[in-house]
């Protein structure tokens, strides 16, 4: 996932296990968008400077405890 503002941008590796795609995005069959929109509340809460560089995506769940109810609405 990159993530470009102005002239800056930022890399991110996430890794999306089967199982939490399937809890967090019920039908999904690729993790893209779900990704997308978790990058979406993540930079709502904090600069892109300070989001993880590689990361498992239920790791925002430990910075962010109401990620997962967020992601449902």
């Amino acid at each position: 996932m990159s993530v470009v503002e102005g002239d800056s941008a930022t890399s991110h590796r996430v890794a999306v296990a089967t199982a939490d795609l399937e809890r967090l995005d019920p039908g999904a069959a690729d993790p893209t968008e779900l990704v997308r929109r978790s990058f979406e509340f993540l930079l709502e809460r904090e600069p892109k400077e300070s989001i993880l560089r590689s990361f498992d995506l239920t790791v925002i769940g430990r910075y962010f405890p109401g990620w997962e109810r967020q992601l449902r609405r």
